[in-house]
């Protein structure tokens, strides 16, 4: 209802048209209190929405924008794989031109955020589309070929939906490339430029949102008949923590 799903997007493809700096305050709040739910706005709009945004044609951002930037749908970002990590020039997923200008997408994903949730709409991958070449393809969730993994189980974070992904034979539509043909590493070095941006502004809000609580334990919880906030050495652990947050 706040528009949080679409902060940097502009306002004539449905989203607030807030600046760089509101949308890290915003992500940095979030995860002051939640990080799963920050990073599921943070990837949705950086590393899911951001690239239609950036490199999508008219029609593409017609069809995709205005819902992710309204929450009604969420977007993610296929770049990790299960031998290549996050080196996107080792990618091996692959895809495949075929005559009538589509393309058949090949291969697995790992550790995909948004990927499979009931609004998932769209994931945004990385593909070979000829020997060290890399191309940039909107997917639609419900495409056929297009098969989320189960969630994954996690320490943290668990309210995230993380997922690995498989393409099997995915036909894609001549209008799923996004982006020039060859430019995907490219493209995608722009995307995780910004995307580092919320990343490191909920590592912020996190650490803020633990100092507060490592404040008010020690405030509450006494022994040897005080608070623990009285102790020195607790004075001294809360002051170093204060203070590598305000640098």
């Amino acid at each position: 209802e706040l528009g949080w799903m679409g902060m940097p997007v502009p306002e004539e493809l449905g989203g607030a048209g807030l600046d760089t700096l509101s949308y890290a305050i915003a992500i940095e709040e979030l995860a002051r209190v939640d990080s799963s739910v920050a990073i599921t706005v943070a990837a949705h709009t950086s590393l899911g929405t951001m690239p239609i945004v950036m490199f999508g044609d008219a029609a593409q951002k017609e069809r995709w924008v205005p819902e992710l930037a309204s929450g009604r749908r969420l977007g993610a970002f296929g770049l990790t794989e299960p031998d290549a990590g996050s080196d996107a020039g080792a990618t091996r997923t692959s895809a495949t031109a075929q005559p009538d200008g589509g393309w058949i997408v090949n291969g697995s994903k790992m550790f995909i955020t948004n990927a499979g949730t009931d609004i998932t709409g769209c994931c945004t991958i990385t593909a070979l589309t000829a020997p060290g070449e890399v191309t940039n393809f909107v997917v639609p969730a419900d495409a056929p070929g297009y098969v989320a993994g189960p969630p994954m189980r996690k320490i943290g974070w668990k309210a995230s939906d993380t997922r690995p992904l498989n393409f099997d034979d995915l036909r894609l539509a001549p209008d799923a490339l996004l982006g020039t043909r060859g430019e995907g590493f490219r493209q995608f070095l722009k995307v995780l430029d910004g995307g580092r941006i919320s990343v490191g502004a909920m590592g912020l809000g996190l650490a803020q949102g633990a100092f507060e609580m490592a404040l008010h334990h020690a405030k509450q919880r006494r022994q040897f008949g005080k608070a623990l906030v009285g102790f020195q050495s607790v004075q001294f652990t809360l002051a170093d923590m204060a203070t590598e947050i305000a640098q």
